[in-house]
């Protein structure tokens, strides 16, 4: 898999990726990192019209049906410009009146190209012009001299499927934390090199309590760190370290899953949308994601590494129990973790509850007593 993770890292550089299945190939670059010289670029080295694979969310946001089809490539229009492509992707301005032109599923290579955008956390949205499986001239140089990387259509879909299914125990340290001074760190990174994970083991684990108590926490710099108070996170982390605590200790996995998975990145996109009157489901839709783009699997092997097989879960999310209990974790309970309601997360907290199944009646109950 060296060469498709060098393709994502390529990718994720804005660097352009030639990506062959069978006898035909694209030349695939991520739309957020298109200017005026790259769109040029990219158009001198095919004379095919340039299409943008986009996916399915994102396609029925501008009005376009895509059908059965999870990823669409459209037609942009010959004289498409920058500004144009990036509105098309939501990378920039507002969405374009007018609907794309032609639409199809997209094809294998077109496919591969967006599912390696997706798993390095770009924007779902791939500028790609067609090409020869094998070309000759400017572009067979390129590849030639590994100055432009050339590779299958079929690695890079399962290199981008597997993600996060084996991470690596590499280090630990004892890190005394408030309320929880028995702690342990263990960092775990992906096999691609590209997420790191950590374990937080609290207590002593003779001593530990069965079932263990687990907290499954996404990264949240926005929260964690800052302290932002348009979600609930930082005090979610805080209290799961405190009740973890309470029980006799447990384990606090945080995982490098900033923004229900989407990046950093696409999270700050997806805030501007919220404050444009969208809410959190909405607005990564718009960007072309579905409302939840996390995967569990990364969890299940450092539960599994720490030698947890029997847990008492710590969430308001029945995806993190089911996605558990599929990876073989036996969740025999579950405990509440609410954080505070406030006129800056209600909007946030409401729409997980509504339209993700999240259990907040409580604290929106609350509220509403309150109101």
């Amino acid at each position: 898999m060296h060469g498709t993770d060098r393709a994502l890292f390529d990718l994720r550089r804005g660097q352009p990726v030639h990506i062959r299945n069978g006898r035909s190939a694209v030349i695939a670059l991520p739309v957020e990192a298109l200017d005026d010289p790259a769109l040029a670029g990219l158009r001198r080295l095919s004379d095919e019209h340039l299409q943008l694979t986009l996916t399915a969310h994102r396609a029925s946001v501008l009005g376009v049906d895509a059908g059965s089809a999870d990823c669409v490539a459209v037609d942009p229009g010959p004289a498409a410009d920058c500004r144009r492509l990036l509105a098309l992707a939501a990378a920039a301005g507002n969405p374009p009146e007018d609907v794309p032109g032609p639409c199809r599923p997209a094809n294998t290579a077109q496919r591969a190209a967006l599912a390696l955008a997706r798993a390095g956390r770009l924007l779902p949205a791939v500028a790609t012009v067609s090409v020869a499986a094998r070309p000759q001239g400017t572009l067979g140089r390129l590849i030639e001299q590994s100055t432009m990387l050339s590779v299958p259509a079929h690695s890079a879909l399962e290199a981008a499927s597997d993600r996060g299914v084996r991470p690596v125990r590499v280090s630990d340290a004892r890190v005394p934390l408030e309320g929880a001074e028995a702690s342990r760190f263990v960092l775990y990174r992906e096999t691609d090199g590209l997420l790191e994970h950590v374990a937080v083991v609290i207590g002593e684990p003779e001593e530990w309590p069965d079932p263990l108590p687990v907290r499954l926490h996404s990264a949240c710099l926005t929260g964690d760190l800052f302290g932002s108070l348009r979600c609930d996170c930082g005090e979610q982390l805080r209290s799961g370290v405190a009740a973890i605590s309470r029980a006799g200790g447990g384990i606090l996995l945080y995982l490098a899953q900033e923004g229900r998975g989407i990046g950093l990145a696409n999270k700050l996109r997806a805030y501007g949308l919220q404050d444009d009157g969208l809410d959190t489901v909405d607005a990564d839709r718009m960007l072309g994601f579905g409302e939840d783009e996390r995967r569990y699997d990364a969890a299940v092997a450092m539960l599994e590494d720490l030698g947890v097989r029997r847990i008492r879960l710590l969430t308001n999310n029945p995806e993190k129990i089911s996605a558990l209990q599929q990876g073989g974790i036996e969740v025999v309970g579950r405990d509440a973790l609410h954080g505070q309601l406030t006129v800056h997360n209600r909007r946030y907290l409401t729409a997980k509850a509504e339209r993700s199944g999240h259990w907040l009646a409580e604290v929106l109950r609350t509220e509403a007593m309150h109101g």
